[in-house]
């Protein structure tokens, strides 16, 4: 099912919505108000503004894989990740590229962003933490909702990665 569901996003994204549709415009701004939510969950250190939004079913793609973890598994990582990290930057460094399917259906959000920080090593240490990293995120909208379906992510190989 999500793999029909990337193939779709990315024939949607060909064909796109027609010109000024007021659906298209409120579902790039739902979007567009999801990504500073992660945004934000970032410098907040808030997973839960991220993770409410996560599907039960999910594909993840990084480090040359394919995942389908769980969302305990999502979950439990994140939460550990944003309660030992602290960002003193997490920005755009691109704004967002937003794509909504002809039907409105599916989406999916492009980000590019420079972080820096800090993160605790559990040893009473800490190490600084800087990267740049890109992402697409897919979303799917059921009764209403937008939520999150999938993501694949990679860092810039010259700026080490958490």
């Amino acid at each position: 099912m999500i793999a029909n569901m990337v193939v779709a996003l990315l024939a949607a994204g060909a064909a796109g919505f027609q010109p000024g549709a007021p659906q298209r415009d409120a579902a790039v701004a739902q979007l567009l108000a999801l990504h500073e939510d992660v945004m934000a969950a970032h410098r907040n250190g808030d997973a839960s503004a991220i993770l409410d939004r996560g599907a039960e079913e999910y594909v993840q793609v990084g480090h040359g894989e394919v995942t389908f973890p769980t969302r305990e598994e999502r979950d439990g990582r994140f939460r550990e990740y944003l309660r030992t990290t602290r960002f003193s930057i997490y920005e755009d460094l691109i704004e967002p590229v937003v794509q909504v399917s002809p039907d409105g259906r599916l989406g999916w959000v492009i980000a590019q962003v420079r972080a820096r920080g800090v993160q605790d090593r559990g040893d009473g240490t800490s190490e600084r933490v800087e990267f740049v990293c890109a992402w697409i995120e897919l979303y799917e909208q059921r009764d209403g909702r937008w939520y999150r379906v999938g993501d694949v992510s990679t860092f810039h190989p010259d700026v080490a990665a958490p």
